[in-house]
């Protein structure tokens, strides 16, 4: 069970941490025979919103044994068809292990920060929306600062911060999944964004 954790993904070593972080989970996740799900939320209709895409979009040729992949900027999940998803994972996988990803909005010397914790997260709380908890771990970037017209500031983040906030997300994960479940045959060749990580 991880406690919260808080990575500064401006630090040299903040794919490292997450790298360690998640591969003690996962490498326990996985001597239960549990298949990982990494749920990807958000839409490419809202810059702030579109972090989980985006990580979907970098992981997509991650999948093997045991490790599957939902949401990415061709086929997003978001408020509209995350419940359905959610209810088709729980139908195919036997005790699914769900970790959550998603942006969210947080006080403004937190911005850039990406919080990992054993709790499931809700999905589009940040501009109101009634949606129930999702996940057993959530790995959540805070892209924007809250406050007052969420909607409109999730519209007006700076994709900078949303794409740096991915590529260290996406690093960490596949890391941890390099370090736990190992290299799929093929799966890394010189067209791929991870090519240079190993």
């Amino acid at each position: 069970m991880i406690e919260r954790t808080v990575v500064n993904s401006n630090e040299i070593n903040s794919i490292s941490k997450l790298r360690d972080l998640l591969s003690k989970e996962i490498s326990e996740i996985l001597m239960q025979e549990r298949p990982i799900i990494f749920l990807c939320i958000g839409t490419d209709r809202s810059t702030g919103d579109s972090l989980g895409p985006l990580v979907g979009d970098k992981l997509n040729f991650l999948v093997r044994n045991q490790v599957f992949l939902y949401g990415n900027l061709e086929s997003p999940i978001h408020a509209k068809n995350i419940c359905s998803t959610v209810d088709k994972i729980k139908k195919i996988y036997n005790n699914p292990y769900i970790v959550a990803i998603d942006a969210c909005l947080g006080n403004v010397e937190n911005v850039g920060n990406i919080i990992v914790e054993s709790k499931p997260i809700l999905p589009g709380a940040a501009v109101h929306k009634n949606l129930p908890p999702i996940g057993d771990l959530s790995i959540t970037g805070i892209v924007n600062v809250s406050g007052a017209l969420e909607f409109m500031v999730l519209q007006n983040t700076r994709l900078f911060t949303v794409m740096h906030l991915a590529e260290i997300i996406s690093k960490g994960i596949y890391h941890s999944i390099i370090k736990t479940v190992g290299v799929k045959n093929k799966c890394i060749s010189s067209s791929l964004p991870f090519k240079n990580f190993i």
